[in-house]
């Protein structure tokens, strides 16, 4: 009796250490999500402010923002393709006034994921 008492309690403590571990490692101490959604966030951020920047040295050289493309064909971008990480970028611009980059989630594991926008101020903002 007392020996099945001892492994009963032995499991409880196993469960609720458990239970513990999944609650602090399932999430970042600031509620940002598992890890390798916190990694693509950060790199679609840095992808963000890298074509921001971008579109400030095409509009310094040229005279007007530019299209995802255009920035591409140009060399301005280091990287191709309107699509990465799992999110879709699109470019609105308006001349050489204003200019916003959204990246939206395209894959759709990540449809619960937020929508970055980043526009002419550097001012990155999420949805």
């Amino acid at each position: 009796m007392r020996t099945s008492g001892s492994i009963l309690g032995l499991v409880i403590v196993i469960v609720i250490i458990a239970l513990i571990y999944r609650a602090q490692f399932s999430r970042n101490p600031d509620g940002a999500g598992p890890p390798k959604q916190q990694i693509d966030v950060v790199g679609i951020k840095t992808d963000l402010l890298s074509i921001a920047q971008s579109e400030r040295l095409y509009v310094a050289r040229h005279g007007n923002y530019a299209t995802l493309d255009e920035l591409e064909k140009d060399g301005f971008t280091s990287f191709s393709g309107s699509t990465r990480r799992g999110y879709a970028f699109t470019a609105e611009i308006d001349g050489a006034r204003r200019f916003k980059i959204t990246a939206v989630p395209s894959d759709p594991s990540k449809s619960a994921w937020p929508t970055f926008t980043i526009d002419e101020t550097m001012q990155l903002s999420q949805q």
